[in-house]
Parts: C-alpha cells; sequence; structure tokens
C-alpha cells in the first residue's frame, strides 16, 4: 500500500508546487513586464504622488460639489463586491430605486445607472448622459459655469472601439480639483 502513497503523495505535492506557486509567481511576472500600470492596479495618483484610487474600482464622493458614480451594494468594498441580486419584481428594488431618487429636484428623471449598482457594484464608468445630469448640482455646489463641466465632461469621455462611450467618475472628480469655484480665480 505505501507505494501507491508515496508516488501520490509526491505527485500531490508536486502540482501544488507547480499549480499553486510556479504558475502563479510566472503569470504574475509576465503582467508585470507586458502590462506594469494594470498588473500594479492601475492607480491613479495625484501631483504628489499620493494614491487617489484606482481607475478600474468606483469609490464614494460626499458632497454635491462631486460627480456621484453609480450606487453599489457592497458599500465600494471591493471584498464584497457583487450586484444587489434583486430582480426587477422585487419590492425592495423599488424602494431603493425610489430611495435614492428622492431629493433630486432636476427637470429630466433620474438616469438607472445613478439608482442601480453595476453587476460588480464598483463600476469605476458612468454614461456621458449620466454625467451630464449632474451637472446642475455641481454648478451651484462650486460656483462653475455648467458650460465648463460639460466641456469637462467631454475632455474625460472615453470611446472605447466597442460598446458605448464612458466617464470614469475619479478622473472627472480629479480634474474638479483643478477647477476651482468662479469667486476664488
Amino acid at each position: 500500500m505505501l507505494e501507491h502513497i508515496r508516488p501520490a503523495v509526491a505527485t500531490l505535492a508536486l502540482m501544488t508546487l507547480l499549480t499553486g506557486v510556479a504558475y502563479p509567481l510566472a503569470v504574475t511576472a509576465m503582467a508585470h513586464l507586458a502590462f506594469p500600470e494594470q498588473a500594479a492596479g492601475s492607480l491613479v495618483r495625484d501631483e504628489t504622488g499620493q494614491v487617489r484610487g484606482s481607475r478600474l474600482i468606483a469609490q464614494a464622493f460626499d458632497g454635491d460639489q462631486w460627480f456621484q458614480p453609480r450606487p453599489s451594494a457592497g458599500d465600494y468594498a471591493t471584498v464584497a463586491s457583487a450586484a444587489s441580486n434583486l430582480a426587477a419584481s422585487n419590492p425592495r428594488l423599488y424602494e431603493r430605486v425610489e430611495r435614492l431618487s428622492a431629493g433630486h429636484d432636476a427637470q429630466a428623471p433620474v438616469p438607472m445607472q445613478l439608482v442601480t449598482t453595476s453587476a460588480s457594484g464598483l463600476d469605476p464608468h458612468l454614461s456621458p448622459a449620466a454625467a451630464a445630469w449632474q451637472v446642475p448640482r455641481i454648478a451651484q455646489a462650486r460656483n462653475l459655469a455648467p458650460e465648463a463641466l460639460s466641456q469637462l465632461i467631454e475632455a474625460h469621455t472615453e470611446r472605447p472601439l466597442f460598446g458605448p462611450a464612458v466617464v470614469n467618475v475619479l478622473a472627472l472628480n480629479l480634474a474638479l480639483i483643478d477647477n476651482p469655484p468662479l469667486n476664488a480665480r
């Protein structure tokens, strides 16, 4: 019986080293060589070098002066990333949409992207229309001309080869830092 167990244990140890250690290390090394920025997390740094976030993960912004990302079912925590899994017929989904829509006194209806979560709960992008919907609130809070904010959205709109145009909310909010209010100029 020992003649059967010894090769099985040796094979298990070898495969564990190959697939659990060597392969992940090789893939990580290749990723760092071929795509160093992405392998490091696509981090966004300010002019002092401080990390402000990742281009790939949404984060919460407090206050009317910021563009808001899609809501997150996991409170923007990467460990709890997941969709809400609420069906369109679920009353809790309706209640959440109503709660998130409350208080918006805009002429146009609230875009669905601003009241529903993404599949991961961490989507860092909005459509240009959802970003534009927020312009009146931000313009008032920052004392900025709405046209300046619209130009900022246009400048930060990404148009991929496939799929719709998107705006990265973190990049947009970092650009807002460089646009002081009109009364501060």
